[in-house]
C-alpha cells in the first residue's frame, strides 16, 4: 500500500504539537470556539489514540519509547517528560468541560451551524441556551475518549514514583471515570426507536428503498417484517431514551432503530446512575439520524474490546450502562445490516444513493449505512461474496464522488467534499434558529472502512481494494493544509477539499473531524500492517502436501542414520527438524513463509539422499 501507516502517523503528531504549543510550550485548544467538547476531544485524540492503541507508538514506559516517537513529540519534551505533558493536558481537557460544581459538559458550541430553509443563516448566530446543548458525538467521543485516558494512566502509574505525579494521575482518573459514566449515560438518553405505519410518508420511504414500489403487498410487508423480527423482538421490552417502551410489532408497523443528534426531548433519567453528575434537560427529535447512529456505535464498539477488558477499565456501574448500550448496540447494528442487503437481488445499499425515511438521499447516507455495515460483517464473520459486494460499494461510492475519477467544474457531486449540513429538529426548543452540524469525513469514512475489509477480502480482490485505499489515500493527501512544518495554523493536517477540487474555494483552516477520522483510518491501517499477512487456503493446502512428504522423508533419514550417524549429519536434521516445527506452527497464518521452510528442508534432505546414494555406489 501506498498508506504507510507510522511515517504518517508521526507527521500527524509533529503538525499536531506544532499547532497546539504555544511559544511558552504550553497547550492551546484550537476548538471553534472557548468550550468547544467536541473539537478539543477531537483535538486530544489524535495525540492520545495511536498511544495507546499501536505498540510502537507507547508512551507510558520511558524506557521503551521508540528514538523516531521521541523526535515527532520533541517540543513536548524528553521520554520522561512527554507521559508527564500528556498527563497536564488530559486533565485540563476534563476540567476545561466541566461546569462549576465539576459535572461533566457535552455541548456542541460553535459546531452548531444556524440554517435557514435548508442553508447556512451566515446572518444569525446559537442563542448562548442553544451553545450548551448536549450533542450525541460528544458523547461517543468521550467514551473513545476516557477509556483511552484510563488505559494510559493504568500503565502509567507503574513507572510513577513521585507523589506529586501519582496524585496527578489519580485526580486525570477520576475525572475520566467521571465523565466516561456521564457519556454512557448520556447515549443511554438519545437512543431512540422510531414507528410508523407502512401509510405514512416514511413507511412508503422504507418499503420503496427496499424494492417495494408501488402498493406492496400484504404478503410483502409480512416478509419485510419477519427479516426484522429479531430486533424487533430484541426492542418490545426495551425502554428507549425518550422513556417510551418500544411499540414496534402492529401489524402495519415499521420502525427505524439508532440514536439521535442529542438528548432526546422529554428523556427521563436513568435512575441507576448517579456518579456521572447531572443529566441535563434535552431538547433532540425522537428519532434516529444516521451520522449520529454511526458515531454513537463506533464510541461504544470501545467498551467491548479485548484492551478495556483485560485491564478492568469499567468500574460496576459503568459495567451495568455498558450491558445496557450493548444491547442496544447489537440491535442496531442487526437492523441496518438487514435493510442493506433485504431481498434475494440486488442489496437496497447498491441501489446508490441510500434514502433516509425523511425522504433526505446522499452518496454520504450510504457510505454511512456501509460503515455499519462493515463491522456487522466482520463480527459475524460473513462469507466472501458479502464482503465483495460491500467492497464494490465502496470503490464504486469512491468514483462517483470524484475521488478515483476526473470532476467536472460544475460537477455537483464535489459538494459532498464540502460538508453535509445534518439540520437537527428540535434544535430551537430553547430559543434562537434552526441549527445543523456539518459532517466533513466522507472521504476518510470510506478509508477507514475500506481498510478494515482488507483482511477478509478473497486473494483475488484484494490488490483491487488496496488500489482503491492508494487512490483514497492520494486524494486525502492532496486535501492537507500547506505542509510546511512548525506552523501554528495547522500545516500538514486537515482538511482542505479545495485542493483536491478547484471549484471549492480554498479556506486554509484545519478541522478536527476530518483529521481526527484519518488518524483513526491510520490506526486501522497500522494494525493491519502489523497483523499477518492475510493467508492463501490455496498456498496453506500446498504447504500440507508438502509438510507430509517433508516429514515423511525426515523419518527415513533418522531410521537410516539414527544417533549413530556423523556429528554433520546430526546438524543437518537438527536445522530440518527446526524448520519443519516451525512450518508447522505458521502454517494457518503464514503459508507463504511455511512453505519456503518446508521448500528448504526438502532442498536438505534431497542433498542427504543423493550423498547416501553416491555413498553406496562407490561401496
Amino acid at each position: 500500500m501506498r498508506v504507510q501507516p507510522r511515517q504518517h502517523l508521526l507527521e500527524v503528531w509533529k503538525a499536531l504539537v506544532a499547532m497546539s504549543l504555544d511559544d511558552k510550550g504550553e497547550w492551546v485548544w484550537r476548538g471553534r470556539s472557548d468550550k468547544d467538547t467536541v473539537s478539543d476531544a477531537q483535538q486530544l485524540l489524535c495525540l492520545v489514540f495511536p498511544a495507546v492503541e499501536l505498540e510502537g507508538f507507547r508512551l507510558e514506559n520511558p524506557d521503551e519509547t521508540d528514538q523516531d516517537v521521541l523526535d515527532a513529540l520533541q517540543p513536548l519534551g524528553d521520554a520522561v517528560a512527554i507521559p508527564r505533558k500528556v498527563v497536564d493536558i488530559a486533565t485540563s481537557y476534563l476540567e476545561r468541560h466541566s461546569d462549576p460544581i465539576g459535572d461533566p459538559l457535552f455541548s456542541g458550541g460553535r459546531n452548531f451551524i444556524p440554517i435557514r430553509d435548508g442553508k447556512p443563516a451566515d446572518d444569525e448566530l446559537p442563542s448562548e441556551a442553544q451553545l450548551l446543548i448536549d450533542v450525541t458525538e460528544s458523547f461517543a467521543l468521550s467514551v473513545t475518549l476516557t477509556l483511552a485516558l484510563l488505559g494510559f494512566v493504568r500503565e502509567y502509574r507503574k513507572m510513577a514514583s513521585r507523589q506529586a505525579l501519582q496524585e496527578k494521575i489519580n485526580r486525570l482518573e477520576i475525572l475520566a471515570s467521571k465523565r466516561l459514566t456521564a457519556a454512557l449515560v448520556g447515549l443511554m438518553r438519545s437512543f431512540t426507536v422510531n414507528t410508523f405505519d407502512v401509510s405514512e410518508r416514511p413507511g412508503k420511504v422504507l418499503l420503496e428503498s427496499m424494492g417495494l414500489t408501488g402498493n406492496p403487498s400484504r404478503r410483502e410487508i409480512d416478509d419485510l417484517q419477519r427479516a426484522l423480527r429479531g430486533v424487533s423482538n430484541g426492542l418490545r421490552d426495551l425502554t428507549v431514551g425518550s422513556g417510551k417502551d418500544a411499540e414496534v410489532t402492529g401489524p402495519t408497523t415499521l420502525f427505524e432503530c439508532g440514536w439521535s443528534w442529542g438528548t432526546i426531548s422529554g428523556a427521563p433519567e436513568v435512575d441507576f446512575s448517579a456518579s456521572g453528575g447531572a443529566q441535563r434537560v434535552g431538547y433532540a427529535s425522537d428519532e434516529p439520524y444516521l451520522y449520529f447512529t454511526t458515531v454513537a456505535l463506533d464510541g461504544i464498539a470501545d467498551l467491548f474490546t479485548e484492551r478495556t477488558r483485560a485491564l478492568g477499565l469499567l468500574d460496576p456501574e459503568q459495567q451495568r450502562l455498558a450491558q445496557a448500550l450493548q444491547l442496544r448496540w447489537d440491535l442496531t447494528q442487526q437492523y441496518w445490516a438487514v435493510l442493506s442487503s433485504y431481498g434475494g437481488g440486488r442489496w437496497p445499499l447498491e441501489n446508490i444513493p441510500w434514502r433516509t425515511t425523511d425522504d433526505l438521499e446522499s452518496d454520504y447516507y450510504t457510505a454511512l449505512v456501509s460503515a455499519i455495515v462493515v463491522r456487522e460483517l466482520i463480527v459475524r464473520a460473513a462469507g466472501e461474496r458479502e464482503i465483495t459486494r460491500l467492497a464494490d460499494i465502496l470503490g464504486e461510492l469512491a468514483n462517483r464522488t470524484r475521488i478515483t475519477r476526473r470532476a467536472m467544474d460544475t460537477d455537483p457531486a464535489i459538494s459532498l467534499h464540502d460538508g453535509v449540513a445534518v439540520e437537527l429538529v428540535g434544535s430551537d426548543k430553547p430559543g434562537g434558529p434552526a441549527l445543523a452540524w456539518v459532517a466533513r469525513d466522507f472521504a476518510p469514512v470510506l478509508l477507514k472502512r475500506s481498510l478494515a475489509l482488507v483482511p477478509f477480502t478473497s486473494r483475488n480482490r484484494r490488490d483491487d481494494l488496496i488500489d482503491l485505499i492508494d487512490d483514497l489515500w492520494g486524494h486525502l493527501e492532496r486535501r492537507r493544509l500547506d505542509r510546511r512544518p512548525r506552523s501554528k495554523d495547522g500545516k500538514g493536517l486537515w482538511d482542505e477539499p479545495g485542493r483536491a477540487f478547484d471549484a471549492i474555494p480554498l479556506g486554509e483552516r484545519v478541522h478536527w473531524q476530518p483529521t481526527h477520522r484519518v488518524v483513526e483510518s491510520l490506526v486501522s491501517g497500522a494494525r493491519f500492517v502489523q497483523g499477518d499477512p492475510p493467508p492463501s487456503p490455496d498456498l496453506e493446502e500446498t504447504g500440507r502436501i508438502l509438510l507430509t512428504e517433508a516429514e515423511h522423508l525426515y523419518d527415513q533419514e533418522l531410521f537410516g542414520g539414527g544417533p549413530e550417524s556423523g556429528d554433520s549429519m546430526q546438524r543437518a536434521l537438527s536445522g530440518i527438524k527446526a524448520n519443519l516445527d516451525r512450518a508447522r506452527i505458521i502454517l494457518g497464518k503464514r503459508p507463504g513463509s511455511a512453505v519456503t521452510l518446508i521448500q528448504d528442508a526438502l532442498r536438505e534432505l534431497d542433498r542427504l539422499a543423493a550423498a547416501r546414494e553416491s555413498a553406496e555406489r562407490v561401496i
